[in-house]
This record gives C-alpha cells, structure tokens and sequence, in this order.
C-alpha cells in the first residue's frame, strides 16, 4: 500500500475544486494526543484503511472544541443548529497515500446536527449533554455526558489553561505537531462503501495547554484500554472551515 509523503500532505492543505458544502468556526479546542501500538487501533477499521504512523506509533485523540456560524453554501444559518459543541475520539489513517482521519466517534449536544452527519456524512455521531464554562481567566471547562439510545454510556470532563502561542505547525512540515493537527480529509463509512471528504482551513493558531482536571471513560467506552501517559496536548483556533461533498473511494 501506498504510505503518504510529505509533499502530498502538503499538497492537501489546497482547497479542492468547487464551492465547499458547508462553511462554519471552531474554537476553543484541546487536541489531547496519546501514541497507541498499531496493534490496538487496526481492528477499529474499515477494510483498506491503513493507520497513519509518526515515528512508528499509530495515535489516538480525544478533541473537544465549540462550533459556531454553522451554515451551508444553500441556506443561512438555521437557528438552534449553528452553533454547538462537538466532541470526537479519532485516529489517524490514510488510503492510497492520502492521509486523514477516521472517527471513532463524534458526541454533539445538537439533535438536528446529529441526524445531519450520520445522514449526509455516515459518521458515527452520538447526542450527548454538554456545557463549556470559563472558571478563570484563559481556562476552559468542557463537560459532556452521553444521551444517545443504544450508544455505549461515555463521559468527559477536563479543564484545561490556555498558554503562550506556539508556532503554526505548518512551519515546521513533518513535525508531531503538523502530523496531528494539519488534517484536510476526512473518511467515513456506510455499509462497505468508503467515502473520503474534504476539508479546508488555514493552519491551526496552536497554544500551550496545561490539564488541570481529567476525566473520562470515551476511550473505554469503545473497548479500548486507556492509553498510558500523558497526553500531548494543544489548545487550537479560533478557525473558519470548509467542509466538501463526500466522495466514494
């Protein structure tokens, strides 16, 4: 098969031909990192996915961020759906040598958004309850518990403080942090089919981040043992993005 090169990931930070389907921002977002032997996270996918390796290690994340100014290229933005938190257990993979991520599963506290992904995009979405709270100054407190019916039960609560500017991860192409926070596709699932779906946005403005409270059985929740270590962490954006069609693969 097929590995991913450095010039092809960053061939992938261009726009694909075409008006985007959807526009919307993130913000607010701590990507937590932990690298996992290739082993563990194979069984979780798709036939012809292949786990996307940094340093021999396949890597799992738990991303927790707020979205808002949700619309699409044909409507306005729809009150009570444009805005909402999101909160997703991935890893990364690639198929043909084009890189991308693969959802374990995406908690959201919005009904409409929910049936919307699974529909449109068959990701793996679950409604949950979540709030975002601000305790102090540069701290963000992110809580979420699972209310989705026939869905494993999962909770998340972590607080985290936001530091100094790091440097755009697209500076320094090949590092750890661009392998896991400069992702411009996406894949997904339904029934044997396999779809891949584009992504575009400027570099992610990265940040310090310190954990200061940790608590959640989302990775647990999949039959997944909890990772060992600390995780890498990153506070990211705020970020517009534009989300494409779907194509099969």
């Amino acid at each position: 098969m097929k590995n991913p090169t450095l010039p092809g990931r960053l061939a992938l930070r261009q726009p694909p031909a075409g008006p985007p389907l959807m526009r919307q921002r993130w913000g607010d977002l701590l990507f937590m990192h932990w690298p996992v032997p290739p082993a563990v996270l194979a069984p979780f996918l798709p036939p012809r996915l292949a786990l996307d390796l940094h340093d021999g290690h396949a890597w799992l994340a738990i991303v927790p961020f707020r979205m808002w100014d949700v619309r699409t290229r044909f409507t306005p933005p729809i009150p009570g759906a444009n805005q909402f938190l999101e909160l997703n257990v991935r890893t990364y993979v690639h198929l043909d040598g084009v890189p991308g991520v693969w959802f374990l599963s995406l908690d959201a506290a919005n009904a409409l958004a929910v049936w919307a992904a699974r529909t449109v995009f068959h990701l793996p979405y679950l409604r949950a309850r979540m709030a975002l709270a601000r305790p102090a100054p540069g701290q963000v407190r992110y809580t979420a518990r699972r209310t989705h019916g026939g869905a494993p039960a999962a909770h998340f609560a972590a607080t985290w403080r936001v530091g100094a500017p790091l440097p755009a991860a697209d500076t320094a192409p090949g590092s750890l942090a661009f392998f896991l926070t400069e992702r411009y596709c996406l894949y997904a699932a339904w029934g044997k089919r396999l779809y891949r779906g584009r992504i575009h946005h400027d570099a992610w403005p990265l940040r310090e981040a310190e954990l200061l409270e940790f608590d959640s059985n989302l990775i647990e929740a999949h039959g997944l043992p909890t990772p060992a270590g600390a995780p890498v962490l990153y506070a990211g954006g705020p970020l517009a993005v534009e989300l494409w069609w779907l194509q099969r693969v």
